[in-house]
């Protein structure tokens, strides 16, 4: 699975440059809502690229359930050790702004780059 669509998100793998994209908003209710989106996340380590690129620059909202969904992918690749992480974020997004650094306390070689 390489990408899903809703009305609400879209979320996409581009394998060449090894990048997931996140689009709208996440407001997903728990793990169980969140499945898909985390298989692909997963489908994507799986693969062990050199790094993968997590863009969210398009992500106008994420809750709870579903900040704990990219804390845990961060933590998955921290632990299987051979890929880099690099997040792609937005300084005109609220919630991007404090909630991605809490990612480099998760996995400190993680890259965050927050655009303006």
């Amino acid at each position: 699975m390489t990408e899903i669509e809703t009305a609400d998100y879209k979320v996409w793998y581009e394998a060449a440059t090894h990048t997931i994209k996140c689009k709208g908003s996440f407001r997903l209710n728990g793990v169980e809502e969140y499945a898909p989106i985390v298989q692909l996340f997963n489908g994507v380590a799986d693969q062990k690229p050199p790094e993968i690129t997590i863009d969210l620059r398009d992500l106008q909202f994420l809750n709870s359930s579903g900040i704990n969904i990219v804390s845990k992918f961060v933590i998955s690749v921290r632990q299987r050790g051979q890929i880099a992480l690099i997040v792609l974020g937005s300084k005109k997004i609220p919630w991007q702004t404090k909630s991605l650094q809490n990612l480099q306390k998760l996995m400190p070689s993680l890259k965050l780059v927050l655009d303006e």
